[in-house]
């Protein structure tokens, strides 16, 4: 059986991890438990509480005990839900052996598979409606639950969606781990204790195969969260014995447990690709989009930089792009850039704005333009008139044209991104980009 669950949190406490973490453990006696899914959702989707994460797990549940688990799962749901707080609405999804073996036959059970690979693509990049998960629920005849509203049922489909594509073609998706520590319940709200000088010590051992740990040019630690829930912290990578060994090496106040979770985090998976776009692009949706700049960057109230760019693929549409001030020194990189750069530039989109995660630098404008030069004395010319070229006064000298110049840009050609403490948790790091084959001239922020 595969449980997905979602939207059990609230910004003033409770995980939606932690949940799950509490229900893989209960649930062992029952049969055993896969590691489970943090699937990370649409980061734009205005109500989302905080990393708009849901769950899921599969149970190879003993004989006759599958509507125990159900009941185990409701009652968990129902207790550690901050279903107090109005916009918290768990929904959990069942997928029992039945409509399992159903999804995963051949002939019209394929399309099956497709839908649900579409619904947790959709559910990544796009926005949902509770009826398309509810029709999708109907249909499949998969068990679900729900609490009020019960719009968890989006995330908690896409999330079970997401390990039974795993289950099929482990390699289909992009993924990455996460090793989450929680706190002791007495705890839950107080200052969290991490030993700092730990944190870096476990990051020099394990990076880069673990990431965004520390944010080493901010001199920051970034893998705590502040809120008020139950996470202590969390470490992020590609290999599960480096993540074990980071948190072995990492100094901190007792905890109540740890869960070890595969992810969909640091993926880009929820970028809206440049041929996907075809040069339309709406708001809550992330995107990669070539363009030229038509403005020099301005730094606004604030100290966010704004620069204006035309994009490529409708040269008719204009919109800003914006390093806000959290994202600190990736805000010098946008201050060099210049009218007719080249670039592509990765973000979500809002307001007829792309909020900077990346940014690629493919063709620099290195020419400047001034006024000529006189032959005789050496000296600048002045402006002869509109459109009539230009003359030394001393010298009574002409020149019809400006004079092109190749300046020294100070920056290079390539891929640049936020720091850590600006990252998004589905944005993919550029040093994993690094590892792979094939792409180059790429400047992580470390």
């Amino acid at each position: 059986m595969i449980v997905g669950i979602d939207d059990t949190d609230s910004k003033k406490g409770m995980c939606t991890t932690y949940l799950c973490a509490v229900l893989v453990d209960e649930l062992k006696g029952y049969g055993d438990v896969s590691t489970p899914r943090l699937v990370r959702l649409n980061p734009c989707i205005p109500f989302k509480t905080r990393g708009n994460g849901a769950v899921s797990f599969e149970i190879n549940v003993t004989q006759g005990k599958e509507e125990t688990v159900k009941e185990v799962v409701k009652a968990i749901v129902s207790e550690l839900s901050e279903v107090q707080e109005e916009e918290t609405n768990p929904g959990v999804v069942f997928i029992d052996d039945i409509a399992l073996r159903a999804v995963k036959g051949g002939g019209s059970d394929e399309m099956n598979m497709h839908r649900l690979k579409n619904f947790y693509e959709t559910a990544v990049r796009d926005v949902l409606e509770i009826e398309h998960a509810y029709e999708i629920i109907s249909e499949l005849q998969f068990d679900h639950f729900g609490l009020k509203k019960k719009r968890g049922v989006i995330g908690a489909l896409a999330a079970a969606s997401f390990l039974l594509v795993q289950k099929r073609e482990p390699a289909y998706y992009d993924f990455t781990y996460e090793l989450i520590a929680y706190r002791r319940k007495e705890r839950w709200g107080t200052s969290r204790v991490i030993e700092e000088a730990s944190v870096w010590n476990a990051d020099e051992a394990t990076y880069p195969v673990t990431w965004d740990t520390v944010d080493l040019a901010n001199k920051k630690l970034v893998l705590a969260p502040h809120s008020p829930c139950p996470v202590l912290f969390g470490i992020r990578g590609d290999r599960v014995d480096a993540l074990y060994k980071a948190y072995q090496l990492i100094r901190a106040e007792p905890t109540e447990r740890e869960m070890l979770f595969v992810t969909n985090q640091g993926t880009d998976s929820h970028l809206i690709t440049r041929e996907e776009a075809k040069g339309t692009v709406h708001d809550h949706h992330s995107y990669i989009l070539d363009g030229v700049v038509e403005s020099n960057p301005r730094t606004i109230e604030g100290g966010h930089v704004v620069v204006a760019l035309s994009l490529s693929q409708n040269a008719e549409e204009h919109i800003e792009c914006m390093a806000y001030e959290p994202t600190k020194s990736f805000r010098d990189i946008i201050r060099q850039l210049r009218i007719g750069d080249e670039v592509t530039v990765y973000g979500s989109f809002k307001n007829r704005t792309i909020n900077l995660e990346k940014i690629e630098l493919w063709k620099l404008n290195v020419e400047a333009l001034r006024n000529p030069k006189c032959d005789k004395c050496g000296k600048r010319m002045e402006s002869a008139g509109r459109s009539q070229g230009y003359r030394c006064k001393r010298c009574k000298t002409y020149c019809s044209e400006k004079e092109v110049q190749i300046v020294n840009r100070g920056i290079k050609e390539g891929l640049y991104e936020v720091p850590p403490v600006a990252r998004r948790h589905i944005s993919k790091p550029l040093i994993r980009m690094c590892k792979q084959e094939g792409i180059g001239n790429i400047h992580p922020s470390r």
